[in-house]
């Protein structure tokens, strides 16, 4: 059996944070994955702008509401569901997560979780586990799936490493250039192939 792992900003919705940016002017809250692998470093920085601004989970889930996922992306999921068992691994929250999933259809969703105070003010967050792209890889393994993952960003290569094919979607160029056993490709089109070429079963666009 084949389990087919996708990231979600960047692959499937847009960024959540670099939406929320635009929205509040705050330019150094477009930062990602992209530019700062390190996730902690990357989601301190986040929160302390947040305290800084005096900016809570509510005036976030507030952007989120008005997103939509990207041009053609619940049409690529409903095809990967009807050929393979789709998880999503994402870093992003649960708390920010529903109103996107909705529009895609609420494939699973593996990610973590924030903390705020009575007030609404994120104090913290908590991952659902270190490492959580490739764990959770590994965790298929030990059920005997065969995995096939794509993704964009630095925290997405872990998970590709350990899948036993791995794709960048509409990664930067720094990244591709740093993990180029990897195809990149550009469109939900190309990616449909990509899966097909990896997958052990005869399939069809």
């Amino acid at each position: 059996m084949e389990i087919a792992c996708l990231d979600l900003e960047g692959v499937l919705v847009p960024e959540i944070w670099i939406g929320f940016a635009e929205k509040t002017g705050i330019k150094e809250l477009r930062a990602t994955t992209r530019d700062i692998p390190d996730y902690d470093v990357l989601m301190r920085q986040r929160l302390e702008l947040l305290r800084q601004h005096k900016l809570g989970l509510p005036d976030i889930q507030e952007v989120i509401a008005t997103m939509q996922p990207l041009e053609g992306a619940p049409e690529f999921v409903a095809w990967l569901k009807d050929r393979f068992q789709v998880i999503i691994l994402s870093d992003t929250f649960y708390e920010f997560s529903k109103p996107l999933m909705r529009q895609l259809d609420f494939p699973t969703l593996f990610c973590h979780r924030l903390i705020a105070d009575e007030a609404g003010n994120i104090v913290d967050y908590k991952l659902r586990q270190k490492d959580p792209k490739r764990q959770s890889v590994k965790a298929l393994h030990g059920l005997n799936f065969r995995v096939i993952a794509s993704g964009d960003s630095y925290n997405d290569t872990s998970m590709l490493e350990e899948a036993d094919a791995g794709i960048l979607f509409c990664a930067p160029a720094n990244v591709t250039a740093e993990f180029p056993q990897y195809p990149a490709v550009e469109t939900y089109e190309a990616l449909k192939a990509e899966f097909i070429k990896a997958s052990e079963r005869e399939l069809t666009l």
